[in-house]
């Protein structure tokens, strides 16, 4: 496998989840982070469920990134009562930081269906919710690390696939561009599951990195002609710099899949689901050093956190496999 578990995992679970009534008393399960360094720390944002299937979202912070503190005092998103729909769930956060900074991009179920959300923050104390895609049922949506050509870029994963037995899903990962990070403006699909192989269902993971290679983009796909179950897994892809709807290249394989016992059995049993990335080291001009060591956070099954290291030369390699 490209990426390498750690010997700790897992290293976030129930257990590790303070007691905060009347939010949560012995919690079910946390999983799904969004995670960032912010100098010599190393912060998690915890999706954390309740007994109740009630979610809420906590910090926790590590000096080595592997043994983490988390906070007693759930996140709260000023500004989320002012949305005209019912919210039920807020969840999944990804980190993207851009210039002084911190956006969140958050999953949000509501009366109306699934929807993407945006937060801000500058120093992981106050949020501010900046508001709801108000049209577009989504998941998984991630922003890009800069501006491109004076506009904040976004990936998401369009809900357009329907069963009988469980939320929408999608096949594709799209792109869309926006001034303001509330309108925007879709530009098509930049790539597609592939049916019958390990990616049939895909999704971003992580906000993509930028390399001198292209943008180096974590993704999960989902097999699901497994009579018994859906496998979760995890894939990587290179895109065009300057024009990120292209893919440069693809990999063939997975870079980790369910095989640990606390990534096959749980809320939701075989799924590895990529949420959080930290690159180590940048040159002088914001590209990832390829031999910068990385750790990707990850929820295993639905109900821990785990954590998985590889380099950028390793994952940029994996892309044209």
């Amino acid at each position: 496998m490209v990426f390498r578990r750690s010997k700790h995992n897992p290293i976030l679970t129930r257990r590790d989840i303070p007691n905060i009534p009347p939010h949560f008393t012995d919690v079910t399960s946390v999983f799904n982070p969004g995670a960032v360094k912010r100098g010599d720390r190393y912060l998690l944002l915890l999706r954390v469920q309740s007994r109740g299937r009630e979610t809420s979202l906590l910090r926790a912070e590590s000096r080595n990134g592997v043994k983490f503190n988390v906070s007693a005092r759930p996140v709260e998103l000023h500004g989320l009562e002012n949305e005209e729909h019912k919210i039920y769930h807020v969840y999944d956060p990804r980190i993207t930081a851009i210039e002084d900074e911190f956006f969140i991009t958050l999953a949000v179920d509501t009366n109306v269906g699934c929807r993407m959300g945006i937060a801000r923050t500058a120093d992981f104390e106050s949020f501010q919710f900046v508001g709801v895609v108000p049209d577009v049922d989504t998941r998984n949506a991630v922003l890009f690390p800069e501006r491109i050509d004076g506009w904040y870029v976004r990936l998401d994963r369009p809900n357009t696939e329907y069963s009988s037995f469980g939320p929408p899903t999608g096949l594709e990962i799209a792109i869309a561009i926006s001034e303001d990070l509330v309108k925007w403006e879709p530009r098509g699909t930049v790539m597609r599951g592939r049916i019958h192989y390990w990616d049939e269902l895909i999704g971003s993971g992580p906000p993509p990195v930028k390399t001198r290679e292209g943008w180096l983009h974590i993704y999960h796909g989902v097999a699901t002609h497994f009579g018994a179950a859906n496998i979760y897994q995890i894939g990587v892809v290179l895109l065009d710099l300057e024009d990120p709807s292209k893919v440069v290249a693809r990999g063939r394989n997975n870079v980790l899949e369910p095989r640990e016992q606390y990534e096959l059995v749980g809320q939701v049993s075989n799924v590895v689901f990529p949420t959080g990335l930290i690159v180590e080291r940048y040159d002088d001009d914001g590209f990832a050093k390829m031999d910068s060591d990385v750790l990707l956070y990850y929820g295993a099954a639905d109900t821990c956190v785990c954590l998985a290291t590889s380099t950028v030369r390793e994952l940029v390699d994996a892309c044209g496999e």
